[in-house]
């Protein structure tokens, strides 16, 4: 049996702080929209950054994404399928009800209904989970279809909310009923693309959040955003435009923060059609299907200038899905160096020497520079002979037709969730299914990459899961089944008197906001 036991909680220290427009409330400036405030329902950053305010799981991830007690004090292998979680004592609900096992169970079993016409869901979160038992009001015991080195990890992105909420639809939470969590601060009121506003949860199990009430305002315009921060009219935004860091960085009334991100910036192209809406050779095939072309648009990329340039530096050239440092990150793969010559010779070889047409969708409000990054790309791909158009869309719009398969390419954004690279190879990479792949809007597939990162999956051993994770990692950038383009860093500007970690998963969480 291997015990498992962590005795740190989370932890924030409760503070006075004379900054906000009342002495204990924050004003937080957010770059994009919550678009659901169902916990279970999208894996989407601003979603799941939000509902980590209100929610918790049986474990959380701290700020460098390891495993921390949460819901759950203890756990242990009761054997390579069964693990036993002890839960925390004397927690309560916001609405004053007890936390317990049933709590748990009740959870868990909501994930199919609030996987529900979901963009990406979070089945792949549960898929090896059997069987969840109550053994007594707090102890759970969780069964598993086969060793699943991952539950932690996966765990650690669902939320728990109370039993009698298992039946409850996205769309009831939406209009507000049942957002009820166990977190530090209680729901109070959402306006889609405008404010979230929570309240300190008085009954926190932790310690105290230092605010009383928080506002999270919506600021798409990413100048509106700095011209709040500036004039005092927030207390704190994320996600700093990359031209004006310089700028705020010279204020005397706030502080930038800036950490390593864990989200990889990249291209996903049609590899399933013959016939392909938006990228046609001369023939009216899908010139996407031929590894020459994938590799010759790599190599069109310039990854130092799109970074240095466009990102004023705010980003590392990716050739892999997670960043160096990361469990599963394979030091033998290497970037693919910009070479417009070899790029050409690679389509000429593939039966393109005149190039295609191609046009490339990507969003414009979601994140940093996405649109200039994409035209920015667009320019190289048309270097080398490729005829290119670039259209882009605002966010809500543009990620449920890429969902659909309307597109041809595009880009997009994933962060290491769970900590680890099969965090990102499974959601993005895994053939497609009900319970996979849910973000492979490529439909790339290959069953040697599925076969190694089920074993990985399977493996409790840590250094053969690490090997097994290189080996997809391997597969899948040979195939380039995406194009990775670089990880984005993580930025936050705050009021003088205000101190803020930063967080590898770029989530924006008022808990950890302290009043020097």
């Amino acid at each position: 049996m291997k015990l498992f036991a962590l005795s740190a909680a989370l932890a924030a220290s409760v503070f006075a702080a004379p900054l906000a427009t009342h002495a204990d409330d924050l004003t937080v400036g957010l770059a994009a929209s919550t678009t659901s405030m169902d916990p279970q329902f999208y894996v989407v950053g601003p979603n799941s950054a939000m509902a980590r305010n209100i929610f918790d799981g049986l474990v959380n991830q701290d700020a460098k994404q390891q495993i921390q007690p949460a819901l759950a004090v203890s756990w242990q292998t009761v054997d390579d399928t069964t693990w036993e979680f002890k839960l925390r004592p004397n927690v309560k609900f916001h609405d004053g009800s007890d936390f317990a096992a049933e709590d748990v169970v009740a959870s868990i079993k909501r994930i199919p209904l609030a996987s529900t016409n979901s963009p990406s869901s979070f089945a792949a979160y549960v898929k090896a989970i059997t069987e969840v038992t109550a053994v007594d009001p707090l102890t759970v015991r969780i069964k598993t279809d086969g060793p699943t080195p991952l539950l932690l990890n996966n765990l650690s992105r669902i939320a728990i909310l109370p039993a009698e909420m298992e039946k409850t639809t996205t769309e009831e939470m939406n209009s507000g009923k049942g957002v009820i969590g166990t977190g530090p601060f209680k729901f109070a009121s959402w306006t889609p693309d405008d404010n979230v506003v929570v309240e300190r949860n008085d009954s926190y199990w932790g310690e105290k959040p230092a605010w009383d009430k928080v506002t999270f305002r919506v600021f798409k315009n990413s100048s509106a955003r700095v011209a709040a921060m500036l004039a005092g009219d927030v207390d704190m935004i994320e996600s700093i435009p990359t031209a004006d860091t310089r700028r705020l960085q010279a204020s005397d009334k706030l502080k930038v923060v800036n950490v390593a991100g864990n989200r990889i910036m990249y291209l996903h192209m049609d590899q399933d059609r013959e016939e392909s809406p938006f990228a046609k050779g001369p023939d009216g095939k899908n010139p996407l299907l031929k590894p020459e072309v994938r590799r010759a648009l790599s190599l069109s990329i310039n990854r130092e200038a799109l970074v240095d340039r466009i990102m004023d530096g705010q980003g590392v050239p990716a050739g892999q899905v997670v960043p160096e440092g990361y469990f599963g990150y394979d030091q033998a793969i290497k970037v693919d160096h910009y070479d417009p010559n070899k790029a050409k010779q690679l389509l000429a070889d593939a039966g393109y020497p005149d190039g295609f047409s191609l046009t490339f969708h990507a969003s414009n409000d979601r994140y940093p520079n996405d649109s200039k990054v994409a035209q920015a790309i667009g320019q190289f791909f048309s270097r080398i002979g490729i005829k290119t158009e670039v259209a882009t869309l605002p966010g809500s719009v543009y990620f449920t037709r890429a969902s659909n398969l309307e597109f041809s390419f595009i880009m997009g954004g994933a962060a290491v969730e769970t900590g680890e690279a099969s965090g990102v190879l499974g959601p993005i990479l895994e053939t497609y299914g009900e319970k996979a792949g849910q973000g492979n809007r490529g439909r790339y597939s290959n069953p040697e990459f599925d076969k190694a990162l089920g074993e990985a999956r399977r493996t409790l051993d840590d250094a053969k899961r690490e090997e097994l994770l290189k080996k997809a990692t391997e597969i899948a950038m040979t195939d380039l089944g995406v194009i990775p383009v670089f990880y984005l860093a993580n930025t936050w500007a705050v009021k003088n008197g205000l101190s803020y970690e930063g967080r590898s998963d770029g989530y924006t969480l008022p808990y950890y906001v302290k009043p020097n």
